[in-house]
């Protein structure tokens, strides 16, 4: 029987909401299900609280909220963020990137997140 993990898009504000949200969701209150989108991917292939088999799947609830919080002004922190901690080589990259976001271009966190989805298994997410 495939598991149907729920996300609460009412309850996502920030990516360290999401990261919430979906841990609890997956792994109960205080739960880990990745904190970064590496470790995201990572966690949807099975295993971290998820049946091993890849036999679930994901319903975001209420996303239009979510999708919203996460947009252009949660992606220029979130890059300014990452501009502070990547390493130099990649400074110019996430800095043309900032660039975009601030002008309300290019692929938003909610954006970054439903791709990873998508990226390890289409239907893998649904947005109600």
């Amino acid at each position: 029987m495939t598991m149907i993990y729920v996300l609460d898009g009412r309850h996502v504000h920030t990516l360290e909401d999401f990261w919430r949200v979906l841990g609890e969701s997956v792994n109960g209150p205080g739960g880990y299900f990745g904190k970064n989108l590496d470790a995201l991917a990572d966690c949807l292939r099975g295993g971290f609280g998820t049946p091993d088999d890849g036999d679930f799947r994901f319903e975001w609830h209420d996303h239009a909220y979510a999708r919203e919080a996460l947009g252009y002004p949660e992606t220029v922190r979130q890059l300014e963020i990452r501009l502070t901690r990547c390493h130099f080589t990649n400074r110019e990259a996430v800095a043309a990137e900032l660039a975009a976001a601030t002008d309300g271009r290019g692929p938003t966190v909610f954006d970054w997140l439903v791709d990873i989805f998508e990226g390890e298994a289409p239907g893998l997410l649904t947005l109600c």
